[in-house]
């Protein structure tokens, strides 16, 4: 089965999908392993992870190539983070089917001016609605495979305010999205307004120092949430594992007073499955 069956699967029956963040191959695989059933590929991780902000500034071959590398590491179903499609409605028709080449399940796209901003930075611009939806429906006419989850993204609550950002989420369903998602609500009232306005599959973003407050899953599934995004948590505590270790090793030239904390190297060969590739080797061997 396509994992972008299975994600649309999982999306119809009960329950609700928590979704951590990867940047990479390695990132997607320490997912799989602690027994989540679908990542997130975030757009800001994956620009950070090069040395970049979240503004925008990678193309959408950089992208796919990136993606690509993170379907083919796991079998879980990869959201994919699309920003606004790079572009106008063909800039959009055109990523669309990089993604899909790419293998992943799923993707939002979202209403910002290109280029974008991080949806919890300040000074965002969205384009206007109708705008918008025309992109949805040009997206969705550009896709093989119809199983292919969509989720428009408003980020028009810190532009034109919080009924807006709601309109706007009817409107985009209306336009063919599967799933909405309202970023950066500010407080738990809102959180629980957005999910009592808007009845179809909800996305919301969940992640310590953003501009929403953190909720617990258990609630937020029992508000009608789908799916939950904890974007960039994975990358933020590997920034501070590898400070950690660094700082080791400017002090005693080597990282022995951290080897409690770091993976061991035989761990590590598992994790990227060392012993199955050196297998297939010697089995083709002429």
């Amino acid at each position: 089965m396509r994992t972008s069956t299975q994600l649309k699967e999982r999306l119809a029956a009960p329950g609700i999908l928590v979704a951590p963040g990867c940047y990479d191959g390695l990132s997607a695989r320490l997912i799989a392993e602690a027994g989540f059933n679908v990542a997130y590929a975030s757009g800001g991780a994956i620009a950070r992870s090069t040395g970049i902000p979240d503004l925008g500034l990678m193309g959408i071959s950089e992208i796919g190539d990136r993606l690509a590398t993170i379907v083919d590491a796991v079998e879980l179903p990869i959201i994919a983070d699309m920003d606004t499609g790079y572009g106008n409605v063909l800039n959009a028709r055109h990523a669309v089917r990089s993604f899909e080449r790419a293998g992943v399940a799923g993707f939002h796209l979202e209403d910002q001016t290109f280029p974008k901003r991080c949806g919890h930075l300040d000074d965002k611009r969205v384009v206007p609605s109708q705008e918008f939806e025309q992109k949805l429906r040009a997206v969705r006419d550009a896709l093989a495979d119809p199983d292919i989850v969509i989720i428009a993204r408003t980020d028009a609550i810190a532009v034109e305010g919080f009924d807006a950002a709601i309109e706007r989420a009817h409107a985009y369903a209306e336009a063919g999205a599967d799933v909405v998602f309202v970023e950066a609500p500010q407080s738990e009232e809102q959180i629980r307004e957005i999910a009592k306005r808007l009845p179809y599959p909800k996305l919301i973003n969940m992640f310590h120092g953003g501009k929403t407050p953190l909720m617990p899953v258990s609630e937020l599934e029992a508000l009608g949430y789908k799916i939950v995004l904890v974007p960039n948590d994975t990358q933020r505590a590997a920034i501070a594992a590898m400070r950690r270790v660094l700082a080791a090793i400017r002090q005693d030239g080597h990282s022995g007073a951290l080897v409690n904390e770091m993976a061991s190297f035989k761990d590590r060969e598992v994790i990227v499955d060392t012993a199955r590739y050196l297998e297939a080797g010697e089995r083709f061997a002429s």
